[in-house]
């Protein structure tokens, strides 16, 4: 979408009654710098649904994983599980998540993805073991977005945000984490999962991005993998 269809597509929308998203518990997903807070950001803000943004910064082995992937994948990685897992007990436990309407920019399963694509095979075996206990209690969202930009432009995004540690993120780092969203969807998750094609879109430039997203989510998708572009 060309900005001048882009903002041709605004002023229609504008003109239509908002209306309501079609999911109670709405995950979005996506590579490094694809742009899964801002969008989860403006749907929980505009739509009044409660927001559940990782804590990513908190790792402590991050950077270092970042400088050397080989030596603390492993520690990085169970970090983030047990992180994730104690935000989303708690809100799990204060019956609020299911309760209310909640969009999350992300998902617990995240957390094996990125361990198998990181981890070497015994570090796998013991990783699928805590993830299996500690999934137990979490059920998937009822729709799952997933955002797809080239890896060329992941890097561009990085940049532009600023934070120091994400520097040395080499671009087959980002192939990786790509390829292991794209195996998960070919076992056919048991929710829809839209791929969308977000090359050269900017949520904060060009609203129309988001406002066609807003759209999609207010419809009924089969429970299978819909590849769409803006």
């Amino acid at each position: 979408m060309n900005d001048e269809q882009c903002t041709l597509y605004s002023k229609t929308s504008e003109l239509k009654i908002n209306k309501a998203l079609n999911y109670k518990y709405i995950a979005i997903e996506g590579n490094i710098g694809a742009g899964k807070t801002t969008l989860s950001e403006l749907l929980a803000k505009k739509h009044n649904y409660r927001l559940i943004l990782e804590q990513f910064t908190d790792n402590p082995f991050l950077p270092l994983f970042y400088d050397n992937p080989e030596r603390y994948a492993f520690q990085v990685e169970l970090f983030f599980m047990t992180e994730r897992h104690k935000q989303l007990q708690e809100y799990y436990v204060s019956q609020d998540l299911f309760q209310q309407n909640t969009i999350a920019d992300y998902f617990f399963l995240k957390t094996l993805l990125f361990a198998n694509s990181n981890l070497l095979a015994e570090e796998k075996r013991l990783f699928q073991q805590l993830f299996q206990t500690l999934n137990d209690r979490f059920p998937n969202p009822e729709i799952l977005i997933y955002l797809h930009r080239p890896i060329d432009e992941l890097k561009v995004y990085i940049e532009k945000r600023g934070r120091e540690m994400e520097n040395t993120i080499d671009p087959i780092y980002l192939e990786k984490v790509q390829q292991a969203y794209f195996s998960f969807f070919k076992t056919q998750p048991d929710f829809p999962v839209l791929v969308i094609d977000m090359e050269g879109i900017d949520f904060v430039k060009s609203p129309c991005g988001y406002e066609k997203i807003e759209e999609l989510l207010s419809k009924d998708w089969e429970h299978k993998v819909h590849y769409l572009t803006l």
